[in-house]
């Protein structure tokens, strides 16, 4: 089963590649956001992964946040929304061959941790695209944790969402690193739940509100995790 399992994830990440340089070859060619989305929508269909999706997309969120576990958490979500995102990632991934390519054409966002001039870009890349109307886009926590307890949420979400008084939509990924997973060259084919909760506009009076979602977030997935056995 093991073999099987490192065979099929061999598959995976060979639909993966082919379908990003898919993507670089068609971003000038393609109104935007087309050539980001069919690079998605080919993964989806290519290692045969689908999605349910519950709860409703606030058309005028401003900031999506989401847990993190799997690289299969980007193709969920630019396959379950229509709009124009903005991915805010850790600069040393726009340095990878290929994958970094992907970031730097559509301009998304690099943040370099533990870095004050980091921060400051960061804000002023957000007041950018904002003005483009694309919806930014984080892992709150910050890196990928396969385990079902979600990480502390890093400050950078409620910086940017505080000084912009955005309107922020928290999903809920379930368990993606279930079906791909590049710490144990694991994929099988499955269906993935991602869960919409309820919007609302960042309060920078409110210093909790971040770790408040994050406790809110974790109860939501706990919950699935104990009412649904397919997730088990």
């Amino acid at each position: 089963m093991k073999i099987f399992a490192h065979v099929s994830w061999l598959f995976a990440t060979i639909i993966i590649a082919t379908s990003l340089i898919i993507m670089i070859l068609t971003f000038h060619i393609l109104p935007r956001p087309y050539s980001r989305k069919l690079a998605a929508w080919l993964i989806r269909i290519g290692i045969f992964f689908t999605v349910e999706v519950e709860g409703k997309e606030d058309p005028k969120a401003q900031m999506f946040l989401l847990n993190h576990q799997s690289n299969l958490d980007i193709v969920v979500m630019e396959t379950i929304t229509t709009r124009d995102i903005t991915w805010v990632a850790k600069k040393e991934l726009f340095d990878i061959p290929l994958f970094g390519l992907i970031l730097k054409m559509p301009q998304d966002i690099a943040v370099e941790r533990e870095s004050k001039t980091s921060l400051i870009k960061l804000l002023r890349d957000a007041k950018r695209t904002l003005k483009t109307n694309r919806v930014i886009t984080m892992f709150p926590e910050g890196t990928r944790s396969t385990k079902d307890t979600m990480l502390p949420f890093k400050s950078g979400a409620k910086i940017v969402a505080d000084a912009n008084k955005l309107c922020v939509q928290p999903i809920v990924l379930m368990q993606t690193s279930k079906y791909y997973n590049t710490k144990t060259y694991y994929y099988k084919p499955g269906r993935i739940k991602a869960i919409f909760l309820e919007s609302f506009v960042a309060d920078k009076n409110n210093e909790n509100w971040l770790s408040d979602l994050r406790n809110k977030m974790q109860k939501v997935y706990d919950n699935e995790l104990a009412n649904n056995p397919s997730h088990r």
